[in-house]
């Protein structure tokens, strides 16, 4: 019903290579990042690397700014703060550290009894994450995502064929691996969050590469003579207006949640803008592209469709 860009006849095949390179170079960057979140070098989150949530109620509200510079002022700047929408309550995170003896949860009470203390406070709730546990979830993170991989995997190859799922596979991976890479650049916190948000952007990278395997799939099975190179460059080009208005429809979305979404949504939102970003760039240079690596070649996959 819309179309942005009309009809277009790109040569993406023939840019495959130089988009080999930059793809190479996010694999190695978010590969880099993996190795340090494994090894807890990474700014992990309370999650992953052990820390304590305290939520508070007090009396009269309490502006959020006020509380941040209340904790920074007594040596809790590295706090993560969390309020409730009309409600009196914040929710403190701090990460575990071995330069505070007593429990971070008395210390983050004291605080705000001694810079707020005409406005009584009542503690809700209180929960502490160790190491042992930190590590769990980490590698609990890592199997679903690694499940998802195989999920992708055998409904792509069900749905197509085997060389289809492995490239999609690989896309999905290559969007994960930017994902993580740009966020250890920027020394943004890995969380439970930003790994939900990973699964969801794999989900989204598999349904744009489905769409561009359909419309390359119908074409080779009708115009087999013109070549894999030129088939798949014509099943782009013929979807490629879709997935602009798909992509940009998501990215209208996630802007203003990147922006104004506050602290607890800005990373979750992040991730998913960048990966949709990446999962879009991915379908079409990356997983289109591998369908010719395939040992036997174009040769290959024009027998089997």
């Amino acid at each position: 019903m819309l179309e942005i860009l009309g009809k277009t006849n790109i040569d993406f095949m023939g840019k495959r290579y130089i988009a080999f390179m930059f793809s190479g170079a996010l694999v190695v960057l978010g590969l880099v990042a993996g190795v340090n979140i494994w090894r807890g070098t990474a700014n992990l989150g309370i999650d992953f690397a052990g820390g304590t949530a305290v939520q508070l109620k007090f009396e009269r509200p309490i502006h959020i700014e006020d509380a941040r510079k209340a904790l920074e002022a007594n040596g809790l700047g590295d706090a993560e703060l969390q309020e409730f929408q009309n409600e009196s309550k914040i929710l403190i995170r701090v990460k575990a550290t071995t330069t505070i003896e007593e429990k971070i949860a008395d210390r983050v009470v004291m605080v705000f009894n001694k810079e707020f203390p005409g406005n009584p406070l009542v503690v809700e709730s209180s929960t502490e994450i160790g190491p042992t546990i930190g590590q769990k979830l980490q590698q609990d993170a890592l199997k679903a995502i690694g499940i998802s991989f195989v999920g992708i995997i055998l409904y792509i190859a069900f749905r197509f064929e085997f060389r289809f799922g492995v490239a999609a596979a690989i896309a999905t991976f290559h969007d994960v691996l930017a994902v993580l890479g740009g966020f250890y650049v920027l020394d943004k916190e890995i969380t439970l969050l930003v790994v939900t948000a990973l699964l969801t952007l794999a989900g989204y990278s598999l349904t744009d590469t489905v769409v561009v395997f359909d419309r390359i799939r119908e074409i080779l099975r009708t115009r087999r003579r013109e070549g894999v190179e030129i088939v798949i460059n014509n099943g782009i080009n013929q979807v490629l207006s879709r997935t602009i208005v798909t992509s940009l429809t998501v990215v209208l979305v996630l802007i203003p949640l990147t922006v104004a979404g506050g602290e607890v949504l800005h990373d979750f939102s992040l991730a998913l803008l960048w990966g949709v970003i990446f999962g879009t760039y991915s379908s079409v240079f990356v997983a289109s592209p591998l369908l010719l690596l395939w040992p036997g070649g174009a040769g290959k996959l024009l027998r089997r469709v």
